[in-house]
């Protein structure tokens, strides 16, 4: 069974590089390697792909760029396999990382997706363990084998915080064809899917066997501007139309921890000094008002 890998990129070619030298290392070689130029104007990776000489990597330039949403509804497009991973271009695989999802695929008879563990590196790619990656490990279930997370149980435990790394998955191409990327998210999108999935009765295969290597980088207090407003738009409106729908499918539990969101309003909490220090009041009222709303 071949792996798809798919990987937009629009990015640090020298991350890039990385990225796909670590595709080129896995310890099982069935895989196919699909990148997708989102129109970066900096630099063709075409040329440096066609010397690697390897036929499993295919190269694609987008008519125009799609951006975060676009690029991974077109990598459904592009798959031609029975499960497919939407890979960071900045990220890593970690030798072992097509044999694990291939085992946990196999441990869950079909399941409509998979994650092996996760280590978090930072721009220089040395292992770290930021805050936000801290709170995901509080809220990861803890497993010790390849395990099968499901039903509500499942769902209030990603909505009191999504602990897991959406490039790190390794999806059921039919799921991802029935359910999609919401046209309209840009920073829940990969929430949102896996809810839609898990409501419908799909689950997910993890295991506590590191395979992947996702980049975190560092952010400037400029970053948070009032841009956050927008964001933090997004998250609130997700978590109260979801909370509405797990009501009505009986799941009081989940709904309680959506409509909570605490670990969202503490994200937003996280966030007031970068907003003061960039002296942005806009960004500040909106991430004041997103911690604190009703």
């Amino acid at each position: 069974m071949t792996i798809d890998i798919m990987m937009p990129f629009y990015g640090d070619p020298a991350q890039f590089r990385e990225a796909v030298q670590s595709v080129i290392t896995q310890s099982d070689r069935d895989w196919r390697l699909v990148v997708i130029n989102d129109r970066f104007p900096h630099w063709d990776p075409a040329e440096w792909l066609n010397s690697l000489g390897d036929d499993r990597i295919q190269y694609i330039l987008n008519d125009t760029n799609l951006g975060i949403n676009g690029n991974f509804r077109r990598s459904i497009e592009l798959m031609t396999n029975e499960y497919g991973t939407i890979m960071g271009c900045d990220d890593r695989m970690l030798p072992n990382y097509v044999a694990t999802v291939r085992s946990l695929i196999a441990a869950g008879k079909s399941p409509a997706y998979v994650q092996p563990n996760v280590r978090v590196i930072d721009d220089a790619g040395t292992p770290v363990l930021p805050l936000s990656d801290r709170v995901k490990k509080w809220y990861k279930p803890a497993v010790s084998t390849p395990t099968q997370l499901d039903g509500e149980d499942f769902a209030r435990s990603l909505l009191r915080g999504n602990w897991t790394y959406f490039p790190a998955i390794c999806w059921n191409a039919a799921e991802l064809r029935t359910f999609g990327f919401q046209p309209h998210l840009e920073i829940v999108l990969d929430l949102a899917l896996q809810l839609d999935i898990v409501m419908a009765g799909g689950a997910l295969m993890t295991s506590d066997e590191v395979a992947f290597e996702y980049r975190r980088h560092g952010e400037s207090a400029s970053s948070w501007t009032a841009n956050d407003g927008t964001r933090f738009s997004e998250e609130k409106q997700f978590f109260r139309d979801t909370a509405s729908t797990l009501s009505s499918l009986g799941w009081s539990r989940a709904a309680r921890a959506s409509r909570l969101h605490v670990s969202s309003r503490l994200h937003a909490l996280s966030r007031l000094p970068e907003a003061a220090k960039a002296k942005d009041p806009k960004g500040f009222r909106a991430l004041l008002n997103h911690a604190f709303s009703r």
